[in-house]
């Protein structure tokens, strides 16, 4: 066993234990977010040094490779972010800001973990460490609407889980082992040149899982917990929900599936079923977004529409369509969680959510209005943005893979998603605003927002660095 290897995890658990007991004797309690931030410093250098390292330990159970070291890079990132830009948020939670952050370190350590797993088992304790954290995150509020979102989403979460573990069960049953390779080489071995037809309970195991994971990625038909959550959680929990679970939800589904689920006798099979669910994402999320007011009930169904557009990549079977869902992953944190840190600016000051009530706020805080617009520019995929970038290297993989089809319902839904994105931004700088007061921002938001949205301009201007990147991390992936 090789604790090194489990470095980045255990000292990010250690951070958040220290936090929890500085938390008993602080007085400024904004020292904890500071803490906090500057403490992922820890995790990630030992990220770094790790970087190039491809080994397994504790019986294969954990795996560290450059795949899963770019999603601890990932979800540190998102996790600095969430913990900046929530300091003047979490104020409103005197009592409990040591708890929130440890909470979300908590989280952020099974997300990295689920990377990080070559078998079932770790997989779905990982998942549970990262999915009993947001539980409770959910509801910090302790308002009515926040309590009921817990509820659902703890509800939906546990049927979620015991689906994908049944569907492991079947896997375990038919292969007799619960490790990646192992399975891989147990379905050949039982198919051989047949098709997954030949065995039901392989298929069906299958699709219990995919329907395990989709709930994490909030794919369509198993997204029904997204709109009531993201609105009901607090707004730094809602932008960390978005990226991290569905990165970390990713990351699981392509060591899987690729890994396991290899075979060219099962991945055509298991392509097909991601490409009906991509259309199917993309199409209800960009539909139903058109009809909200609430702006984080619309980026709610915004990031179902993006779960699709993230499993072309998965449809299309290939290196490239591997590390463009990496690329578009990146690509997507920084756009989506620019746009939660300027809602966040934005909602400490008149306390709403309601998209009627930006308007106008270019003029009451031009950066904000500016950077948000800019975001959202990019989540419907307009150059010089990153997301026009990750859009275009994800669409080419599913082409040269046959998928045209797939890629044309993915562009017109791209061309309705700007509808109900530019509306907001038509609202902020043609529309009355009810108040000329200025919308006041903390130092350590401002410097998360201009993270974010620095890193968009970059990789829609720049995106080579972060594409060797991630075709290093999706090298790894059979």
């Amino acid at each position: 066993m090789n604790f090194w290897l489990l470095s980045p995890e255990l000292s990010l658990v250690g951070l958040a234990l220290m936090l929890i007991l500085l938390d008993l004797v602080l007085k400024q309690k904004k020292a904890l977010a500071v803490i906090g931030a500057f403490g992922l410093a820890i995790p990630l250098a030992f990220t770094i040094v790790l970087w190039g390292e491809n080994q397994t330990s504790f019986s294969g159970m954990l795996v560290l490779d450059d795949f899963a070291l770019f999603f601890k890079f990932l979800i540190l990132g998102i996790a600095a972010l969430v913990i900046l830009s929530s300091m003047e948020y979490v104020s409103k939670m005197p009592r409990l800001q040591g708890e929130f952050y440890a909470l979300l370190l908590l989280s952020a350590t099974g997300f990295m973990l689920m990377a990080s797993t070559g078998e079932l088992i770790s997989i779905y304790l990982a998942l549970e460490l990262s999915s009993i954290s947001l539980y409770a995150l959910v509801t910090f509020m302790k308002d009515v609407r926040s309590s009921e979102a817990g509820i659902k989403y703890m509800i939906l979460g546990a049927i979620s889980s015991a689906v994908l573990l049944l569907g492991m069960a079947f896997i375990y049953g038919i292969s007799g082992t619960t490790n990646l390779n192992l399975i891989f080489e147990r379905i050949v071995s039982l198919i051989g040149a047949g098709q997954i037809w030949d065995s039901p309970a392989l298929l069906f195991g299958m699709v219990l899982m995919v329907a395990g994971f989709g709930f994490k990625i909030a794919s369509v038909p198993f997204h029904m917990w997204v709109p009531d959550v993201y609105q009901g959680a607090p707004t730094p929990i809602t932008a960390y929900l978005s990226v991290a679970s569905k990165a970390a939800g990713f990351a699981v589904i392509l060591r899987v599936f690729y890994t396991a689920f290899g075979s060219a006798a099962v991945s055509a099979d298991w392509a097909m079923i991601f490409a009906v669910l991509a259309v199917m994402s993309m199409t209800l999320g960009n539909v139903v977004a058109l009809t909200q007011t609430n702006i984080k009930r619309m980026l709610g169904y915004s990031s179902i529409a993006q779960a699709g557009y993230l499993m072309v990549g998965l449809a299309a079977l290939s290196t490239l369509g591997q590390s463009g869902v990496l690329f578009f992953l990146a690509s997507y944190t920084l756009a989506n969680l620019g746009v939660f840190i300027a809602i966040i600016a934005v909602s400490n000051k008149i306390g709403s959510d309601e998209i009627a009530d930006y308007a106008g706020m270019s003029r009451r805080s031009p950066v904000i209005a500016f950077i948000l617009a800019f975001c959202l520019i990019s989540l419907i995929g307009i150059p010089p943005t990153a997301g026009f970038m990750a859009k275009f290297y994800i669409f080419n993989a599913a082409v040269q893979q046959d998928l045209l089809w797939l890629v044309i319902i993915a562009v017109i839904n791209s061309v309705i998603s700007a509808y109900y994105y530019l509306r907001v931004v038509k609202l902020m700088y043609v529309g009355e605003p009810e108040s000329t007061e200025a919308v006041p921002s903390s130092i350590p938001l401002r410097m998360s927002l201009a993270m974010a949205s620095i890193g968009v301009l970059v990789f829609g201007i720049y995106p080579w660095l972060a594409i060797r990147l991630t075709e290093t991390a999706a090298a790894i992936l059979p």
